[in-house]
């Protein structure tokens, strides 16, 4: 039998082990969506709180015959978007910066290279608005289907591929920009003009791009 059926059931039986068991095996993927939508993790943590506490009230509400997390998801998302409605009525399709959370204690070159290498891409993801942001962890974080991916939504399967698509639109065209500043960050370092990277780009010469894109990392 598959565990979080059995857990569900038996937490609608009133026995509690039921929820350590589900808690045990979607509590780091359901902290990390929420952490992504609502971009702050005192919030993210209130509302995986409060997710919990829905889920132990409403499991009879829950299909055994479904998998269980997306109906989680569905539960966690509604608090999520209720707050974000409640500290922005405008528009959850506007862009709002979140706060990163603290890094760790772990070894400061080592903080550095993944700096270096995920940087640009959090920073890009950050600036997305949060339904945005949403999706894309849903899709690729959290590795739904599209089929699930459109039940956690609560969207037909189409909808829910047109705001993958919008997002990762989105997401690209915020790359692009970042390069661009990039590109005309090393220029006035190492004094090339930024004719001569487009044009290298333009024309296939990636070598020389690559190259004059490497300068970067000799400093």
């Amino acid at each position: 039998m598959d565990p979080d059926r059995d857990d569900a059931a038996r937490l609608r039986r009133g026995d509690t082990a039921g929820l350590s068991g589900l808690m045990d095996r979607h509590q780091d993927r359901l902290f990390r969506y929420l952490l992504r939508l609502l971009g702050e993790e005192a919030v993210a943590e209130d509302v995986f709180q409060q997710a919990w506490l829905q889920v132990a009230e409403r499991i009879s509400s829950y299909d055994g015959t479904r998998p269980f997390g997306p109906w989680l998801f569905a539960v966690a998302r509604n608090l999520a978007l209720d707050h974000l409605r409640r500290r922005r009525p405008e528009s959850l399709d506007d862009v709002d910066e979140p706060v990163a959370p603290a890094g760790g204690d772990s070894d400061p070159l080592a903080r550095a290279v993944a700096r270096e290498r995920s940087g640009r891409l959090a920073d890009a993801l950050a600036g997305l608005a949060p339904l945005d942001r949403e999706v894309l962890s849903l899709r690729f974080e959290e590795a739904l289907a599209l089929p699930e991916l459109a039940e956690v939504l609560r969207v037909p399967v189409p909808t829910a591929k047109a705001r993958l698509y919008r997002a990762l639109s989105r997401l690209r065209g915020r790359l692009l920009a970042s390069l661009q500043e990039m590109i005309l960050e090393l220029c006035g370092q190492a004094k090339i003009e930024p004719e001569d990277i487009y044009e290298a780009t333009a024309v296939g010469n990636t070598t020389m791009a690559h190259i004059l894109l490497g300068v970067r990392t000799w400093w």
